[in-house]
């Protein structure tokens, strides 16, 4: 993949988002792993068996998505390498979510912002995975907020990461790893073994994004507000809270996000009725409101050209 094909893309993202109509790969792989985690249990009945099959979905997966991609261009730039081009541009669209993040942000925050709570909870459901119908206006702004910092790694960053180093069939091939993780890689009783190593290789591919991430929020921070006492405070906190969450890649950029805010991130959660405890990053700060969703929203933005120019950038120089 070029460096001019990278721009396009990113670009193509910001400017359209998704497309609604056509066949998305994400929600392709999505059918796929319902269709492969329904079957999987009408045949594995102990743990050991599921766990095995965990491993070959979490593996095969991200291997199809890569050789179905590398195809699929390759045969297209035989017919004509402009065509090849615009596939490639395409795919590698697919696998951003600039656009679409700021959308759902967008639609959190209208009608948080007139004091219509219900329609703001309705809208955070979308976004987070944990119980939404009891929360208060801060805990919804807390929701975005972690949300919008948690999405700039695994949705913006990991995926132009990947673009850059690999082009659009290894970028497809991580959107697996992710999506495989969101949906299967929970530690509850029905996925303990066989998301296991589907959520154990999903660490591993955000290893580095995730950090790479947090950098660009921080220095995001201080280009989007011109004022550089946001971007040490993100650091100092990034630097001092970044290991208190139980993931070892979402901590950095939401330790990153709560220092740029002032707030805090983290704490009780309810996942089916079930309280969940996380440390609170940022624990001087206040609570989260209303005016921190769109704040986040523009570091997330900010942060988002930085590591489009440095993947590009990359291409360019490769």
């Amino acid at each position: 993949m070029t460096g001019s094909e990278l721009l396009i893309a990113s670009a193509l993202d910001a400017l359209c988002g998704d497309p609604r109509r056509l066949p998305h790969p994400v929600r392709l792989m999505g059918r796929c792993i319902a269709w492969i985690d329904h079957r999987v249990r009408t045949i594995c009945r102990s743990r050991t068996s599921l766990r095995v099959a965990g491993i070959c979905l979490a593996g095969g997966l991200p291997i199809m998505a890569y050789w179905i991609g590398a195809v699929m261009i390759e045969e297209a730039e035989r017919f004509a390498a402009w065509l090849g081009s615009i596939l490639s541009i395409g795919l590698a669209s697919m696998t951003l979510a600039a656009r679409d993040l700021w959308d759902h942000v967008r639609t959190v925050n209208g009608p948080l912002g007139v004091g219509d709570l219900p329609a703001a909870r309705r809208a955070v459901s979308m976004i987070v995975g944990r119980d939404t119908a009891e929360l208060s206006e801060s805990e919804v702004a807390r929701a975005t907020v972690e949300t919008v910092a948690e999405s700039t790694a695994d949705g913006l960053i990991a995926p132009l990461f990947y673009l850059a180093i690999g082009g659009a069939p290894l970028a497809l091939a991580y959107k697996a790893v992710n999506t495989l993780d969101s949906m299967i890689g929970h530690q509850d009783e029905r996925y303990a073994d066989f998301g296991w190593a589907s959520a154990r290789l999903d660490d591993l591919a955000n290893w580095v994004p995730a950090r790479i991430a947090a950098i660009l929020l921080i220095v995001g921070a201080g280009l989007a507000t011109g004022r550089l006492e946001q971007a040490r405070n993100g650091w100092r906190v990034f630097r001092r809270d970044k290991g208190k969450h139980p993931s070892p890649n979402s901590g950095r950029p939401e330790a990153a996000m709560a220092g740029i805010l002032g707030v805090k991130l983290g704490g009780t959660n309810f996942y089916g009725g079930i309280a969940q405890e996380r440390p609170v990053l940022g624990q001087e700060g206040r609570d989260a409101g209303p005016g921190d969703i769109m704040a986040a929203a523009k570091v997330m933005a900010a942060a988002s050209v930085l590591g489009a120019s440095l993947a590009v950038s990359f291409r360019c120089l490769a």
